[in-house]
């Protein structure tokens, strides 16, 4: 049995011949808490499933039914869920009885009775879907009962188990096992073989295409996206070679993989590099600072990705191990020796403009004195107490 992934709906048909005592309508199992009572459902997909939640001794307390979710369907009487297949059947004191019409495999699940009483109290309702079945009587009172199950798959439920079981007095551990084969289309991935980290021009480059699927993918392409491959580029299998880089080499290549469910593809961007080049100033007696030249490659239009697939983008190095550029490294050093060598040169500027000659107090009337005691009372605006002013030196 082949099964076509990615979403698609798979139907197993199970066939069983048994007597008539099997078919039976749905069945209901009563589920108790403390006085607050409701039951289990088994409905058929499509019927209608009624919930009731009932009361033995209700002292006015507020009853509510909650879905699987626990979001409220009904509150007394009133319905907060967007969802007009819930029907109220009876509302009073004692009971709140609820219809869900063309029950589906996802309505399956524990739906919850509140009570609001001191202690609050749950009860839980299960309700079971079952598949679609067919019944038809063939002879001797015998029937042949069909049952389909249909449900979504995809690519994760690959070689998953199904089992369908039969339970009735005649047969004891009656049951039919299949494996689920999924087909589905292929998942493509480039890989950058080489050069390790940013691609500079003179350098050879090996992308690789990984594609896997079910059936194994068949057809493996390469094409430059508006552009044709380079002239001298080397296709081997699902592996694409290009020697000696440049920047024409420029834009998009794309790996297509096919198969029968299928196609997919990814896509690189490449952008080409300078090589490294280093070129140093003319030195001094003192100081050498060398500079390094960083080319970086002009955007054009061919080398920006759609919007609908995400691609390697050698730009950002993405899809190869990051390397270390010793270019970029040299050239912050040499901008850091330079700064430091003109804060140098910009203090010893400042040093050298604030020097100057500074006079003591005798000194500064030392120009008209005859003597150094004239000179002190000439310094202090000519005091008659020049002996307390005068300065003696030893």
């Amino acid at each position: 049995m082949a099964i076509t992934g990615n979403g698609s709906l798979a139907t197993l048909l199970f066939l069983f011949v048994i007597p008539a005592a099997l078919h039976k309508g749905a069945a209901q199992y009563p589920v108790q808490s403390q006085n607050l009572v409701t039951d289990n459902v088994e409905v058929m997909e499509g019927d209608v499933a009624v919930i009731s939640c009932r009361v033995k001794n209700n002292d006015d307390s507020v009853i509510q039914l909650l879905n699987p979710n626990r979001q409220t369907i009904y509150f007394r009487d009133v319905r907060p869920l967007k969802d007009a297949r819930f029907q109220l059947v009876n509302f009073s004191d004692n009971e709140l009885r609820v219809s869900l019409s063309n029950v589906s495999l996802s309505d399956e699940g524990r739906y919850v009775c509140q009570l609001y009483t001191d202690p609050p109290q749950e009860a839980y309702a299960d309700i079971t879907v079952l598949s679609i079945s067919k019944v038809e009587e063939t002879y001797d009172h015998m029937f042949t009962v069909t049952s389909q199950l249909r449900f979504i798959v995809t690519k994760e439920d690959d070689g998953v188990p199904v089992v369908c079981i039969v339970d009735h007095p005649a047969v004891k551990d009656f049951q039919a096992l299949t494996y689920l084969v999924v087909h589905y289309k292929p998942e493509v991935k480039i890989i950058v073989e080489f050069p390790d980290g940013l691609p500079r021009e003179g350098q050879n480059m090996e992308l690789s295409c990984q594609a896997k699927g079910k059936p194994h993918p068949q057809q493996i392409n390469w094409v430059k996206v508006d552009d044709d491959l380079p002239s001298h580029a080397l296709i081997t299998g699902p592996d694409l070679y290009i020697e000696n880089l440049n920047k024409t080499y420029n834009g998009t290549y794309r790996c297509f993989a096919a198969n029968s469910v299928g196609e997919s593809y990814d896509d690189y961007i490449l952008y080409v590099y300078d090589a490294p080049t280093t070129t140093p100033i003319p030195t001094t007696a003192t100081t050498t600072i060398p500079t390094t030249t960083i080319s970086l490659p002009e955007a054009t239009a061919d080398t920006t990705p759609s919007a609908e697939h995400a691609a390697h983008d050698s730009r950002a190095g993405e899809g190869a191990p990051r390397a270390v550029d010793h270019a970029v490294i040299g050239g912050v050093v040499a901008v850091v020796v330079f700064a430091m060598l003109c804060l140098l040169i910009i203090l010893g500027r400042y040093f050298a403009r604030h020097k100057g000659t500074y006079f003591t107090h005798e000194a500064k009337g030392a120009d008209d004195a005859a003597d150094a005691d004239t000179a002190i009372i000439n310094a202090e605006g000519g005091h008659n107490n020049s002996d307390e002013k005068k300065e003696y030196y030893i």
